[in-house]
């Protein structure tokens, strides 16, 4: 019965959502290869979420906070997470707004088309529930950005969820692809790139870092190939201060250290 209610609440919300939420179309979906893949984007706060959710083309599951999977981490965690460099004057709002959002949450994240991802020890349910699901022929959708500077489309990308690709190819003997993925809330749009494939042959260390780096790159690329747009940054920062794809910019590399880089 508990399920039931859950699984309604969630269909309710995500009908409401889908009102009033823009339609959003993916574009280049045939860059999408067979066999096992892994799309990893942006996440342009909750827009790739939330339209991979509603308009993903296919079988899908998205990476996501497992906090947000368990009704008593979910407070902590969205206080923390997403409210944390509120200022002190109005933190207590949110503090009690993290309480009221966490039965909501717990409804849409239990029953979304979504993977758990952890940081301790569970994190080994969440590479194989992976592989599970890509066996499956499920397109597994990762946004690794976390609030490190790269340039001014993407954040940094966490390495080790390229070890998905390994444990995949460790169990079946087949390489995975990546494929960039970038989210454009502006345009009402998400777009694919050009897949890239697992190199099983390498040391992990480097795939991780190959990976990682080419598919910011691609993202970016895309971006930046697209007509004149407001980016949506990974960090929470105001709408007034969203970036350009076509700005003149700084790039950082992973040890947030500037390099020089412009766009016009």
């Amino acid at each position: 019965m508990k399920d039931r209610i859950t699984d309604l609440v969630f269909r309710f919300i995500k009908l409401l959502v889908r009102i009033f939420y823009p339609k959003t179309e993916f574009i280049g979906a045939g860059n999408i290869p067979d066999g096992p893949v892994i799309i990893v984007g942006n996440h342009a706060k909750m827009n790739a979420p939330i339209a991979c959710e509603l308009y993903f083309p296919g079988k899908h599951k998205t990476w996501t906070a497992g906090e947000m999977m368990h009704l008593r981490e979910i407070p902590p965690y969205s206080y923390r997470d997403f409210w944390g460099c509120k200022p002190a004057y109005i933190k207590w709002f949110f503090k009690i707004l993290s309480y009221l959002i966490a039965l909501p949450a717990y409804c849409i994240f239990n029953n979304a088309d979504c993977i758990g991802v952890y940081h301790d020890s569970r994190i080994m349910g969440t590479f194989r529930s992976t592989v599970r699901e890509m066996r499956s022929g499920t397109r597994v959708v990762i946004l690794p950005e976390h609030d490190v500077p790269h340039n001014n489309i993407v954040c940094e990308f966490q390495e080790n969820f390229v070890d998905v690709a390994r444990m995949y190819y460790k169990r079946y003997k087949e390489e995975p692809s990546f494929v960039p993925m970038y989210t454009a809330p502006a345009l009402k749009s998400v777009y694919f790139g050009k897949p890239v494939r697992y190199d099983s042959s390498a040391p992990a260390e480097e795939e991780r870092a190959r990976i990682s780096r080419e598919m910011m790159d691609a993202v970016t690329a895309i971006a930046r190939d697209l007509p004149e747009h407001k980016v949506v940054p990974y960090p929470n920062i105001p709408k007034s201060e969203y970036p350009s794809n076509k700005s003149i910019t700084k790039e950082f590399d992973s040890n947030g250290i500037s390099y020089s880089c412009t766009w016009a």
